[in-house]
């Protein structure tokens, strides 16, 4: 393979929160780089994952849930989603059997005027019932110029080779972006922080995951274990306590969960290291999101 005849290109997943866009992303690329939760949200930042073939690259993006900004994070948040409408070489719109265009109106027209193939992908089909299927199809056909539509059930791994002969077929031509031993452009701190939160969204309810913040102060490897000091940032004082729980109890069952998925993701032993500091209204001051990777 030729660098005249070898495709690579940006695949960009955009859709609402919670449609399943980061569940597609990993049964995508193969690895699970992307945190997943039943809550919306769940997804702060634009996570790249590459797929590499003698024949081609495929720069995979889960981007943010795309939503209506009510904090300075959640216009980061879309920022990254914009950013993915600019770089495009293929649109992957994820919806599923209940979402409707209600509050992205503007961001269905800015994919509409991209310029990029788009694929109208609709997720969770599993649980479709009666006409249901035809019925959203119809709905989004109208509103989004999609190339194709491909209902999916990423839970289930149903019809994701069509996706992916889809995209090939419209990847251009180009040299690799990325050098081909590579699975993703962050780094390993990031993908620890990532999963510490996701054991946060899965143990604590209502406000608590969505004011949290990890940050991993040391990161230390040998050849046979790795050690992680991570610290969890919340906005009030009132959430610190919840988050550590009676006697230590809640942060302590974070702390195990989140050990075992390091060293499922690292394959090697971890030693972990949590603690919990405030950071009034984290959420609100561009400074501080900044001093989180919130840089766009």
């Amino acid at each position: 393979m030729t660098e005249k005849t070898h495709k690579a290109g940006f695949v960009n997943i955009i859709g609402k929160p919670n449609v399943g866009k980061s569940t597609l992303m990993n049964v995508l690329v193969g690895e699970r780089l992307s945190i997943i939760s039943s809550k919306a949200q769940t997804t702060r930042h634009r996570i790249l994952g590459l797929m590499n073939d003698a024949d081609y690259q495929i720069v995979f993006s889960d981007t943010p849930g795309m939503l209506k900004p009510k904090y300075e994070l959640h216009k980061s948040m879309m920022s990254f989603v914009n950013l993915s409408l600019e770089d495009a070489d293929v649109i992957v719109f994820v919806t599923d059997l209940f979402e409707t265009d209600n509050e992205i109106e503007e961001v269905i027209d800015k994919i509409n005027a991209s310029g990029a193939p788009v694929l109208l992908v609709i997720n969770k089909i599993d649980l479709s019932k009666d006409n249901k299927l035809e019925e959203v199809t119809q709905y989004w056909t109208e509103r989004l110029k999609a190339d194709t539509v491909i209902p999916v059930s990423a839970l289930e791994n149903f019809n994701i080779e069509r996706i992916m002969q889809e995209i090939l077929d419209r990847l251009p031509v180009h040299p690799p972006y990325y050098d081909k031993e590579e699975l993703t452009d962050r780094p390993e701190r990031f993908f620890a922080s990532e999963i510490i939160r996701e054991k946060i969204f899965t143990n604590y309810k209502k406000e608590i995951p969505y004011s949290t913040e990890v940050a991993i102060d040391q990161f230390t490897e040998d050849d046979k274990i790795i050690r992680i000091r991570a610290i969890i940032f919340v906005e009030r004082s009132s959430q610190k306590g919840i988050i550590i729980g009676d006697k230590g109890k809640a942060i302590k069952n974070v702390g195990i969960q989140s050990r075992a998925a390091l060293e499922a993701f690292f394959g090697k032993q971890v030693f972990l290291e949590t603690h919990v500091k405030v950071e009034d209204d984290w959420r609100k001051n561009k400074n501080k999101l900044r001093k989180f990777g919130y840089d766009q």
